[in-house]
Formats: C-alpha cells, structure tokens, sequence
C-alpha cells in the first residue's frame, strides 16, 4: 500500500474559515498543465461606449445622467437587490419563517475609461478605489440599520456581469449574510481558546511552508488557500491583523494596490485573457461592536480550469455533496506563480 499523499490521492481539505469541507481529486489530472486549447480572442472595446450607462456622460438605465467623472464614481443602484425604505415586517407561520430586511446597494465605477480592468490601471488609480472602497465602508457601516457591508467584484460575462464597464459593488444590510457569519464564529472561537487571530496563525503557516505563495510585499501576501475551490482561487491578506480596510495606513494601502494589480495582472496572463472572477472584501460587522478576531482579507473566485474557453462547473456532486476539484491548490499555485509581472498586452 502505497503512503497517502496530497498530490496522489483523494482527499478532504477543511476550510478553517468556514468549517466546509472540499474534495480534492488530483489523480484526475495527472498532467496539470495541458495548455490552451485555443487561442482567445483580443478584448478591444473603446475608451468610450455611448450606449455604456456607466460611462461619463451617459444616461443610466434608470434614467439618471452619469456626470463626466474623472477618476471614480459611485451612486445609489438604480435596480438594488434590497432597499432602505424596507418597511419592518415577519412571517413566523410553523415551520416557515421571513422577515425584511433593508439595505443600500451601490455601483462603483472604477475608471471613466470603458476598455480598462483592474490589471491594465495604474497602482494610483487602484488606490484611488481602495480610498473609495474605504469611505463607502466608513459611510454605509455608521447607518443605525447597518450591520454588514459586502465589497465585491464581478468581472466578465461567465461571472453574469452584464456591462464590461470596469465597475463593483456594495452591498450594505442590516443582517451578516451567511459566509460573514461562519468567518465570524471560525475566527471568534479560535481568538478565544487561543487569543490570537486565526487568519494570522494560518498565514503564519503559509509562509513557513511557501508552497502555495504567490506574492508577497512588505504588507501583504498572496497565496492560493489550502482549502480552495475553484481551480485558480486567491486570496490577498494583510500581514498586519486588522479588523477592517479602513485601518489601513498610507504605507500599506500602496502596498494592497500594488499586491491587486500584480495578482490580476498573472491572472490574466495565465490563459492571455481578460480572467473573469468574482472577488470580495470580507472584513468585520459594522454593527459598532468590537471584533478583535477579525482578520480581513479579499478573496477571488475565478471559474477558468484548462483555458479561456474551459470552465469549471459547480455541478452534479458539487450541487447535492460538497465543493470538489481536480487541479490541487499547489498546482494552481505553481501555475500562476511564474507567469510573467507585465500584462499581456505589454509583452
């Protein structure tokens, strides 16, 4: 009988912040680099889309006029998901159970310019997001009727992101969604039976064993988690334990934008695309209590497996069992980890 090994044979891996399982099956690619299958296309689009609602000048869907912004903008979602004038309310009828719940959504338009991405934007204008992404915190999280703010990112089609405008968005709520809450009970009891944060004790770890690094600078790291899901998912965690991205200082707000381009820049460099994704910020409740457990961290959660044109589907045993890969974390990160540091389009 041969020994076990991570790289060989099936396994479990749990996810410290969520206590969910995965299944890994490495054998099912015993070659984790087969190449592209094709050849993707250029994404050219214009600096200036007239019929694009969120670039300068334009009407909105919802029939408002985006003024000629410079740099960032953000407004109130003209179709929000949940909205503040929510009136109070509960269903409690046996065994079924509602409630209201108000909340703001917001769009935050990266960039006047309608052909750029995260990857392609200077460390500058990065930053000019983070300051963005840390007011709209600061404003949404001081609201008596909420307790949660969501940053989150979602980026090409396949992710069903509807305008290529480089755009994310907030979601602000009264309730903790329920993956806010499993990080924030994982990381509470481990801060309380250990009294220090979980997050910092795993990246501890990574850095010990440097397997699954990607990036590193003086404040932040890079790295695929141990427990990832999809085939090239990453986080980006500052080093220094804060509950919040409004703890941040100047030094290590330059250093979180430089740690974002480099990583988006290798994702879109690993199939020579614009790399779809889905990213968040998940960091502690704005309910005004404190949270000393709390370790933020941004997450991405890209779909491509083999190519540009290869997706990996939550399907079938993912649907009815638990989350399950092919492709271990160590691969992914050994894949993404020597692409180039200059976009594609620079080479």
């Amino acid at each position: 009988m041969n020994a076990f090994s991570l790289n060989e044979h099936p396994h479990r891996r749990l996810n410290i912040l969520t206590g969910e399982w995965v299944l890994v099956s490495p054998h099912r690619t015993k070659r984790p680099w087969q190449g592209k299958i094709e050849t993707p296309a250029r994404d050219l689009r214009p600096s200036y889309d007239p019929d694009c609602y969120l670039c300068p000048g334009n009407l909105r869907a919802g029939g408002e006029q985006t003024p000629v912004y410079q740099n960032t903008y953000v407004f109130t979602n003209d179709f929000a998901a949940i909205m503040p004038d929510t009136p109070e309310g509960e269903l409690q009828e046996g065994l079924l159970s509602a409630k209201g719940e108000p909340g703001i959504c917001r769009v935050i338009c990266f960039s006047p310019d309608h052909a750029l991405t995260l990857p392609e934007m200077s460390e500058k204008d990065l930053e000019k997001i983070i300051d963005l992404w840390q007011k709209e915190y600061a404003e949404l999280g001081s609201l008596p009727f909420i307790n949660h703010v969501q940053i989150f990112e979602n980026k090409g089609a396949i992710m069903g992101c509807s305008n290529p405008h480089p755009h994310g968005q907030i979601w602000a709520q009264r309730s903790l969604p329920n993956e806010a809450i499993k990080k924030s009970d994982r990381q509470k009891a481990y801060f309380e039976q250990h009294g220090k944060g979980l997050l910092g004790a795993y990246l501890a770890q990574e850095l010990e064993a440097g397997e699954r690094l990607l990036l590193q600078n003086e404040h932040f790291v890079a790295l695929i988690p141990f427990w990832a899901i999809w085939p090239y998912e990453a986080m980006i965690i500052p080093i220094r334990q804060q509950q919040h991205i409004g703890q941040m200082t100047a030094d290590e707000k330059q250093a979180f934008a430089a740690i974002l381009k480099a990583l988006t820049v290798r994702f879109d460099n690993l199939f020579e695309t614009s790399f779809p994704y889905s990213a968040g910020i998940h960091q502690a409740p704005t309910d005004g209590q404190e949270h000393p457990w709390w370790h933020w961290h941004m997450s991405f959660y890209p779909p491509l497996l083999r190519s540009a044109s290869v997706k990996k589907f939550m399907v079938g045993y993912e649907m009815f069992g638990e989350a399950q890969r092919d492709i271990t974390p160590e691969q992914a990160a050994e894949n993404l980890g020597r692409m180039p540091s200059v976009h594609y389009k620079n080479l």
